[in-house]
Order: structure tokens, then C-alpha cells, then sequence
């Protein structure tokens, strides 16, 4: 035998010897199939209990398809394990196919199965034997999509109404009765009653202070009012402690000096938390709240005790008094929100109709000639650097305020991106009314803070003209983000309202925290301003 048959045979032989200990075994029922249907494809691995055997899932061997790939069977035969994997596959196309050597996985070896040939025979059809039939005629198939629109709606319709129910539920579930519903035999027990109340509503622990003090001043000005009788809810806190002592002399109440001193005291602390954002240490606040019940039983002990003649009558009169008190109250309040509103709309307006982004610096407008004007009516008088210029007030407040307003006039210079603001404005209302300063300063401050401002420090006093005539100014500083560069810039402002005869006079101010020509310019500007008496 020569070398070469000799290197042919051993590798023969060696082969032989291979496939006899082939790991996998593998088996298939038919190498022949029809176009569609399915054979099977068997594998067998032997090994012991503790051997780990995973066998391929696939979608496709080749371009043979996986109908159904089927668990794993496990037969014992004495000390080994035969696992057997059985596979169904199909092609639906004619033609000659090659089932590849598949992988399986032997504790950590990869091992391959034998490969296949599979035919797959079209499938022949005798038209002359087999029956024909008429084609079928079409039939209507609903579309899927139709229902899935009802089902949507349905859906958004049981969200909406679920949505709704939980709304109405969160809005009425701790919603408290209404105190018209509450009968109370005696002033004294109402103030009494609200103040207890009042703890249990948790402000202070979830440090809502401003609503505690306002809620507990309302509830002594309701008092005094119910009993006293003096408009102690449209008062200021200087007005009401005068309003106290004439009654108190009137009235002979005999309240003492420390008490009105403490009562003071609480009034300015609970305007300090409303207009100026102040927050009272604990111990004080708990103070100011024993203190008040302690005010409230001391003003019930020293009221005279009354005997009507005619009972009657004399409820006849309060109800009068009070439908008459409560029409004052609203029209009041209907104009203090007019008054301080109207800043909104400016605001509004302004902020949305564009700006000049490249305002002349502050130190050009100081030192430029000023020029002395007279605006709207009831008339400001003011120096300013530049004549300040008309805006259209009826295209700016809306129409259900100014159906209030017999005449309004507004004047600016500047915006508020420039570096100098400027806004005058005027109004007479149809009804004269006293307006009350105070509220329309806080109206113009919540205005405002609507229109973007944010933690505004308040303070708040009173101004005197050059010609004696007085008013109120608020002022401080507040931030403003810049829309156009994207950055907070903080402003101090100072806003000055006068009201004459039914009229209401406004000067607003505002420039950039810190500039010193900004603050030059303010200070000559106020110093400037007269007021013309309100024409009839």
C-alpha cells in the first residue's frame, strides 16, 4: 500500500470513527415533503443526571421554517440520560433544501448535529378529476378599526367621568359648613367658635401663616363690627384703633390703654405678614393669638348693656343697616379691585406688545433736561426725563372694568426690559366712592406677581405731596425673568396711588436693584409730583 492510500485510508478510518461517537445524534422521518407540510427533526444527546444540555430555539434552520419546537423529553436507561429534542419543520416553496449542522450546547462545548437534504415536491392537481366550483362572491369584511374608535371613546368617557367624580370628591369631601348655617347664640360665641376653628385648619403647620393672621383679624373685626358697630372690615388698622377709642369714649367701655397698645400691636404684626411677607418667630404668633381672645372677652365685658324699646324695630333697622353695610362692602371692594387691577391689564398689555430692549442709560436721563407735564385727569402734575407717552385705555382694561371707570388715562415711558420705567395713570369712577388705598396697593402688587413677578418684599407708608395732599406708597424689590434672555433680574419699584373725590391717581416706578441714577431719578420724580383737584 503506498503512502498516499495509506494518509486516504487512516483519514477514512478516523472519520468512520467520529461519526460513531457523535455526541448528537440525529434523525429525521422524511428527506421527501409536499410544499407546506411537516417532518421532524430529532436530537439526542446521552450524558448523566448532572450533564446540562441546551439546545438551540430559532425561528428558522437555513431556510427551513420552525412550526413547533417542542420540550425537552428525558428518558433514564440505568445510569444515563438520554434528552431528545424534537423539532417540526416545513418549506413552502419547491426545490432541494440543506437542513444545516445544528449547535447544541454539552456543559461548556458547543457540538453540531448532521446536516440534511430535504426535497419538497409541488403538489399536483388533476383539474380534469377534481371537482370545480363557482368562485364565492365578495364578501363584506368589517373594518376592526370602526370598533376601535368606540372603544376609545368609551374609554375617555369613563376616564372623564371618573376624572370628574374624584374632582368632586377632593373639592366637597373636608369642605366646612357655611357659617350661615351655624347659629350662635351671641357675638361673643361666634368669635369664640371661628377661633377654635381656625386651629384646627392646620395653617401654621403647614406654615401658611398670612391666611392665619387674616383669617384671625377677620374674625375680631367681625366681632367688633357685630358688637361695637363700627365698619371694622373696611377699615385700615389705623382707622379701626381710632374708630375703637371714639367708641370707647362714647360708649364709656372703659377699655384700657395696654389693651389698645396690644391690640396695636397684633394689627400691624398681621399687616406686616400680608404685605410684607414677614414670618413672626413661633412664640409670638402664639402670643398674638392668646392675646386677640384676651382682647375680644375684655371689648365683651366692657359693652353697655342695651335694652330695646321695640324689638322689633330696632332688628327691622340692623337688617336695613346691615343690607346697606354689605352694598357699601361690595361696591367698595368691586372698586378697590378696579383700582388695583388696573396695573394687570397695563402690565399685560405692555409686557406682550414688545419693548425697546436698548433704553438710553440711566445717567443720560439724569443729567438731560427734564420736562414738566400735566397727565389725565384727575391731573398729575410730574417732571420726568422724556414726555411720557398716551396708551389707549379702552384697547388695554377690559370692558367689564372700565364699565365702571367714567374716565381713565394712561402715560408711560420706557418697558420693562428698559433700564427706566415710568407708568402714570388716572381715573374717575361713575359712582364716587371712598377707594381704599391700602387694598388697590395690594391689588397692583398681586397684579403683578400674576404677570410674572416673584418674591416681592413690600413696605408700605404714607405720602405727602409738596402741597400737603396725602396718599400711600408701596415699595421694595421684586424679580422679573427676562424672556428674552432667559435670566432673572431684580427690580426695585415704587408705587404711589393717591384718591380724590372719587378719582385715583397713579405713579409706578421701576429700574434695576442697585443703580444709582435709577434711584436719582425716583427720588426727583416723586419729589416733583402735584396733584389737581378732581374737576366736578
Amino acid at each position: 500500500m503506498t503512502n498516499r492510500k495509506r494518509h486516504i485510508f487512516l483519514f477514512l478510518l478516523m472519520a468512520t470513527l467520529g461519526f460513531a461517537q457523535q455526541p448528537v445524534q440525529t434523525s429525521i422521518d422524511s428527506t421527501k415533503i409536499k410544499i407546506g407540510s411537516q417532518f421532524n427533526l430529532t436530537l439526542k444527546v446521552k450524558g448523566t443526571k448532572e450533564t446540562r444540555v441546551a439546545f438551540p430555539e430559532s425561528k428558522n434552520f437555513g431556510q427551513l421554517e420552525v412550526l413547533e419546537s417542542y420540550p425537552i423529553d428525558t428518558i433514564k436507561k440505568d445510569a444515563t440520560y438520554e434528552f431528545i429534542k424534537k423539532y417540526g419543520l416545513t418549506q413552502f416553496d419547491s426545490g432541494r433544501y440543506v437542513l444545516p449542522r445544528i449547535p447544541v450546547l454539552i456543559g461548556n462545548k458547543q457540538f453540531l448535529s448532521d446536516s440534511a437534504v430535504i426535497e419538497v415536491n409541488n403538489v399536483v392537481v388533476d383539474t380534469l378529476k377534481q371537482k370545480m366550483y363557482d368562485i364565492k362572491p365578495i364578501v363584506e369584511v368589517k373594518d376592526p378599526s370602526s370598533d376601535f374608535w368606540w372603544y376609545l371613546l368609551g374609554i375617555l368617557l369613563l376616564g372623564g367621568v371618573g376624572f370628574l367624580g374624584y374632582w368632586l370628591y377632593k373639592k366637597y369631601k373636608n369642605r366646612p359648613k357655611k357659617e350661615e348655617e351655624i347659629v350662635y347664640a351671641s357675638p361673643i360665641e361666634k368669635a369664640t367658635s371661628l377661633l377654635q376653628s381656625l386651629e384646627k385648619k392646620s395653617l401654621l403647620e403647614h406654615g401658611d401663616v398670612k391666611t392665619y393672621y387674616s383669617e384671625m383679624t377677620d374674625i375680631t373685626r367681625n366681632y367688633i363690627e357685630e358688637t361695637v358697630h363700627i365698619p371694622a372690615m373696611e377699615s385700615t388698622t389705623d382707622e379701626l384703633l381710632e374708630a375703637m377709642k371714639q367708641a370707647s369714649m362714647k360708649k364709656k367701655m372703659g377699655i384700657r390703654q395696654e389693651t389698645m397698645e396690644t391690640f396695636e400691636k397684633i394689627l400691624k404684626n398681621a399687616d406686616l405678614v400680608k404685605f410684607a411677607k414677614s414670618k413672626p418667630m413661633d412664640f409670638e404668633i402664639i402670643e398674638d393669638r392668646n392675646n386677640i381672645e384676651k382682647i375680644i372677652f375684655t371689648i365683651d365685658k366692657a359693652l353697655p348693656k342695651e335694652i330695646e324699646e321695640d324689638e322689633t324695630e330696632s332688628d327691622y333697622a340692623r337688617q336695613q343697616e346691615e343690607l346697606k353695610r354689605k352694598k357699601i362692602k361690595k361696591r367698595n371692594t368691586v372698586i378697590g379691585f378696579v383700582s388695583g387691577f388696573v396695573l394687570f391689564f397695563i402690565i399685560g398689555a405692555l409686557f406682550f406688545n414688545g419693548m425697546n430692549l436698548f433704553g438710553s442709560s440711566n445717567q443720560e436721563l439724569y443729567d438731560q433736561d427734564w420736562i414738566t407735564s400735566e397727565y389725565g385727569n384727575p391731573g398729575v402734575i410730574i417732571s420726568t426725563p422724556n414726555v411720557l407717552k398716551r396708551i389707549d385705555a379702552e384697547k388695554e382694561v377690559p370692558k367689564a372694568a372700565m364699565a365702571m371707570i367714567k374716565e381713565m388715562q394712561i402715560f408711560q415711558f420706557g418697558g420693562y426690559f428698559d433700564d427706566y420705567y415710568i407708568l402714570v395713570s388716572t381715573a374717575k369712577y361713575k359712582q364716587e366712592t371712598k377707594v381704599d388705598l391700602d387694598k388697590a396697593l395690594e391689588g397692583g402688587l398681586q397684579a403683578m406677581e400674576a404677570k410674572g413677578a416673584q418674591d416681592i418684599i413690600v413696605k408700605t407708608e404714607d405720602f405727602n405731596t409738596g402741597e400737603g395732599l396725602s396718599g400711600r406708597k408701596a415699595y421694595g424689590t421684586m424679580n422679573w425673568l427676562d424672556k428674552i434672555t432667559k435670566k432673572s433680574r431684580k427690580a426695585y419699584y415704587e408705587f404711589v396711588i393717591f384718591s380724590q373725590d372719587g378719582g385715583l391717581q397713579q405713579v409706578l416706578t421701576m429700574y434695576e436693584e442697585g443703580d444709582e441714577f435709577g434711584s436719582k431719578i425716583t427720588a426727583r420724580i416723586l419729589e416733583s409730583v402735584e396733584l389737581r383737584k378732581a374737576a366736578q
